[in-house]
């Protein structure tokens, strides 16, 4: 009982702002309310228009697209340039540590507005282009098929630093005897980083994998910063429609349901990520 009595203060508040919001949101997905008069019943209506409903299916197609963004590319840019350093002492590694971490402390609104100039008609990215001889102005931000995937580039400079720190700071722990080994037994870079350095870093990399898998999932700041899921529907994610749905259309019910799917996906993945990850010894 005193046990209890130490965790009911972490419990009671975490009921209050965790628990019983999630639940209330699952017993509201079953209505179908606008947030100010008396609900009707509909049962289970809401989860079914996300099964046959083709538009809200494609945003969570939008963020699978944004999952090879915000964690693939990030992930193999990191274990790139950690393959590299754990080769060799690097001096002043914590002041790079910090340079490379600074974007996830930046507000994201700031982060967006920053980006805006660079996608602009005459920013970097079309100036860019031009250095490399394409005459060409992209619209970034305005154009069907560029939108999504320069919302995702923006995500991965943002998570690169943060797999890239998780990186290094896991080669850290790694005994160096067994590189020498590797070495003295002939073994390539790339043997050395398949045999000894990604084994190494299974905790690191399951982090990774993680965090950077759940933020594209509930990506919202950025597009609703930058596009506000235009144009048309082509950069709309599941964030973005629970907070129109919610808060300017007042389906509330249908934005809880879709709340609820968002938070039980997450759910799986994280877990399939936790199990995937494990030692299999």
């Amino acid at each position: 009982m005193v046990a209890y009595l130490y965790l009911a203060p972490a419990l009671i508040l975490i009921s209050l702002f965790v628990l019983f919001p999630l639940l209330h949101t699952v017993y509201l997905s079953f209505f179908r309310w606008d947030g100010v008069t008396v609900g009707t019943w509909v049962g289970m209506r809401n989860y079914q228009q996300i099964v046959d409903d083709p538009q809200l299916r494609a945003l969570f197609a939008h963020s699978l697209v944004l999952v090879l963004f915000y964690a693939v590319l990030p992930i193999m840019f990191a274990l790139l340039i950690t393959a590299l350093f754990a080769r060799r002492t690097i001096r002043g590694m914590t002041f790079y540590r910090a340079v490379l971490f600074v974007p996830q402390a930046v507000s994201l609104v700031v982060v967006a507005v920053a980006w805006q100039w660079v996608y602009a008609a005459s920013g970097v990215a079309n100036q860019f282009l031009g250095f490399l001889g394409l005459n060409r102005h992209i619209a970034w931000l305005g154009d069907f098929n560029w939108a999504l995937p320069a919302i995702g580039l923006i995500g991965s400079w943002l998570l690169t630093g943060l797999c890239l720190v998780l990186f290094l700071s896991g080669v850290q722990k790694i005994d160096a005897e067994l590189y020498e080994a590797a070495r003295m037994d002939g073994a390539s870079a790339w043997h050395e980083f398949r045999h000894v350095t990604l084994p190494g870093l299974r905790a690191e990399l399951s982090v990774a994998v993680t965090l950077t898998v759940v933020a594209a999932l509930k990506s919202f700041d950025l597009v609703y910063v930058l596009t506000k899921g235009g144009p048309g529907t082509s950069t709309s994610v599941p964030g973005l429609e629970i907070f129109e749905r919610a808060f300017i259309r007042q389906q509330v019910g249908s934005a809880a349901s879709l709340g609820v799917v968002l938070t039980l996906l997450i759910l799986s993945v994280t877990i399939l990520i936790d199990r995937l990850s494990k030692d299999p010894q």
